[in-house]
């Protein structure tokens, strides 16, 4: 009698915890974990340009978590096999090489992943089952209180249903043992050079504030750092805003991009430690952000292919090389994308800046900015990538065309004193402290150019403050 064999087909979902498609009502005798990297991540999206999707940040990242899956998987009886093509056809190949019983895969907000998801399903052996489970949300879709296509069209709606109607579940303990692989199945995993060279010998600038290492343990880590040791949810909603140093962020995004960490692990320990200290407006705010990431992603669900906007991508432009290459004149918009560029991470304060001024004052096509951002992002995720640009662009679920960020206003506000534009760009060093750094083309016209472009809203903001500031004196 031949033995059961399931297939674990991961994708975004990298960790042993929390993990259904490893937990089994039945198990099978057999089980191989496979892992497949989309060969189109290697191309560019954008016309006439060589920059692929998959920059060498997140190429890296996503490497050192597949590595330590693949230990926790080989302590447990088990193994990762790793290959490089067309997802669907390589499923489906191992799938009828094996006689798999069944193909187990975690449902996806992205459009090219779902479709891969599609074909499988459509192709299947007669023989063989696809599962599909929700993995890494807060909130599973069949708990919602609405039909996925009656999702409410904003945020603030879906956090109130949410919050008065959901209760949710603790995140599943990782399995002790698991299945063995089956002897004839081949095992793989090619070293990170053979894959990108690029991406092997790429480390991230000294000067970033926190070194982010892929893998379940290295989430774990940061979840007790950022949590117990730094009492991070004491202050977040405080400090969410800052620019420079480890912690006034959880940083837990990339982690949960790529499913080392699931939403459920991080709600479950802000809970755990609201326990002993209390329930205070930070603690809440972590689990807010959570929600926005369960909202993007059902939302992404919905929109398929129309998340991506449906006209052609346009050709990369002058104005777009200025604000991706940091070049545009405008400190606070240059530390941002230098700092993204050799670190793969920013704020969240300036994320919103540099996308607003990209969207809005240099009038380039948000898809440009969203697409350069899934290049250099270790944490990137399709659903929140894409939906937050839509979001700034005034385009996506909650449409308005008046979220314009004053660039000008935000630095005076966010960085003051301008540590964060020396930091990254130490010319500007020997300019005083003050607006004078965000403005160096004013104080110094002999050594600094005048940007790229300035937006009439900044010389408004500029004598209204001079105004106030007269009227105080």
């Amino acid at each position: 009698m031949s033995s059961t064999t399931d297939i674990v087909w991961l994708q975004d979902n990298l960790r042993i915890a929390d993990n259904p498609l490893l937990n089994f009502d039945s198990p099978p005798e057999q089980m191989l974990c496979l892992y497949v990297l989309d060969q189109r991540w290697f191309e560019s999206s954008i016309a006439g340009d060589a920059s692929p999707r998959l920059g060498p940040a997140r190429l890296r990242f996503l490497w050192q978590s597949l590595m330590e899956l693949r230990g926790e998987l080989l302590q447990r009886g088990s193994d990762l096999l790793v290959r490089i093509g067309d997802p669907a056809s390589i499923v489906l190949e191992t799938a009828a090489m094996l006689g798999a019983r069944e193909i187990r895969v975690a449902v996806h907000s992205g459009y090219e992943e779902s479709q891969h998801i599609a074909r499988v399903a459509d192709q299947l052996p007669l023989a063989c089952q696809l599962f599909c489970a929700d993995s890494g949300y807060l909130i599973d879709e069949d708990e919602l209180p609405f039909a996925l296509n009656e999702l409410p069209p904003s945020f603030s709606a879906f956090r109130r249903r949410v919050e008065k109607h959901c209760t949710f579940l603790a995140p599943l303990p990782a399995p002790v043992t698991l299945p063995p692989w089956p002897e004839s199945a081949p095992r793989g995993f090619p070293p990170l050079k053979a894959v990108c060279e690029e991406s092997a010998v790429w480390q991230p600038d000294n000067r970033q504030g926190f070194v982010f290492v892929g893998g379940e343990s290295a989430a774990s880590d940061r979840l007790q750092q950022y949590l117990w040791r730094q009492s991070g949810a004491e202050s977040y909603k405080k400090t969410r805003n800052g620019l420079l140093g480890a912690n006034f962020s959880t940083r837990f995004s990339p982690w949960l991009a790529r499913g080392c960490l699931s939403a459920r692990q991080a709600y479950q320990e802000v809970k755990n430690w609201e326990a002993v200290h209390g329930s205070c407006e930070s603690s809440y705010w972590i689990i807010f952000e959570l929600l926005w990431r369960d909202y993007f992603h059902r939302a992404s669900q919905l929109e398929g292919a129309a998340l991506f906007g449906h006209e052609e991508l346009p050709p990369a432009n002058s104005a777009f090389d200025a604000w991706r290459n940091a070049t545009t004149g405008v400190p606070f918009i240059d530390a941002a994308m230098l700092e993204l560029k050799v670190t793969g991470w920013i704020s969240n304060r300036a994320r919103q800046n540099v996308a607003s001024f990209l969207v809005k004052d240099l009038n380039v096509d948000w898809r440009l900015g969203a697409s350069w951002f899934e290049r250099c992002l270790i944490d990137y995720d399709v659903a929140s990538n894409w939906g937050n640009w839509r979001y700034i662009a005034g385009v996506g679920r909650d449409p308005r065309q008046d979220r314009y960020f004053n660039v000008l206003k935000q630095a005076g506000h966010y960085d003051p004193n301008g540590f964060y534009v020396a930091y990254w760009l130490p010319e500007l060093d020997s300019l005083p402290l003050g607006m004078e750094r965000h403005q160096p083309w004013r104080v110094a016209p002999s050594k600094f150019d005048a940007p790229c472009v300035e937006p009439a809203e900044w010389e408004r903001w500029l004598v209204a403050k001079t105004e106030l500031q007269e009227t105080n004196e």
